[in-house]
C-alpha cells in the first residue's frame, strides 16, 4: 500500500486549490463525518487501481486535524492493502475543504462539496476534476439516488461516464459478507 500512497501524492503533491465552480460544504461538521465510509464510484487513478472493496475510516486527531485510513482488496494479489493518512483543514472548520497526505510533507486538496441531508453520501473531489469520488455510509445505494448524483456530476463538470463503479461485497477488511 506504500505504492498507493506514494503515488497518490505524486499526483497530488501541495495542491490544494479547489476547482472553478465547486464550493465545499458549509456548515460541515466533523465529527458527523468520523466513522466508516464506501467507496461506491470513482474515476480512474494508479493509486487506485484494481482495488475492490474500498473503504475510509476517518477520526480524530489530538492534533485537532483527523486521521485517515483507506483499505481496498487488490484482486491481482488478492491481498488487502491499506494507507493511513492525515487530514487538516485548509481554513474554518465549518467548511468541507481538508488538504490530506499519505506521504510525509505532501498535502493534497480534499474537497468535500456534497453530504447529503444527513451524511448519507459524500462527493469528493481534488483540486481539478480529474478526481472524484462518491462515498457512502452504506455499501451500496438506491439506483434513485446513483442517478441523481451522476446528473449533479455531469452538471459540474464531472467526467461521469468514466466512472469506476466499485465492487463491494465484503466488508472492507473483514472478508466478512455483506447484505446487499
Amino acid at each position: 500500500m506504500r505504492y498507493f500512497a506514494v503515488v497518490f501524492m505524486f499526483f497530488l503533491s501541495a495542491c490544494v486549490g479547489i476547482p472553478e465552480g465547486i464550493e465545499p460544504v458549509q456548515d460541515f461538521e466533523a465529527d458527523r463525518y468520523l466513522g466508516q465510509w464506501y467507496e461506491i464510484a470513482r474515476l480512474d487513478h494508479a493509486f487506485e487501481r484494481g482495488l475492490e472493496q474500498v473503504s475510509a475510516d476517518y477520526s480524530r486527531r489530538q492534533d485537532g486535524g483527523l486521521n485517515v485510513i483507506n483499505r481496498g482488496f487488490d484482486t491481482q494479489a488478492k491481498t488487502w492493502q491499506q494507507a493511513r493518512g492525515k487530514a487538516y483543514f485548509v481554513g474554518n472548520s465549518d467548511l468541507g475543504h481538508l488538504k490530506v497526505s499519505f506521504f510525509g510533507p505532501f498535502y493534497a486538496s480534499y474537497l468535500i462539496f456534497d453530504l447529503g441531508t444527513d451524511y448519507q453520501y459524500s462527493l469528493v473531489t481534488s483540486n481539478n476534476r480529474s478526481y472524484l469520488w462518491l462515498l457512502s455510509r452504506t455499501p451500496k445505494i438506491t439506483d434513485a439516488l446513483k442517478g441523481d448524483l451522476l446528473n449533479k456530476l455531469a452538471n459540474l463538470g464531472f467526467k461521469t461516464q468514466d466512472l469506476i463503479f466499485v465492487k463491494q461485497t465484503c466488508a472492507a477488511g473483514t472478508g466478512n459478507k455483506q447484505d446487499g
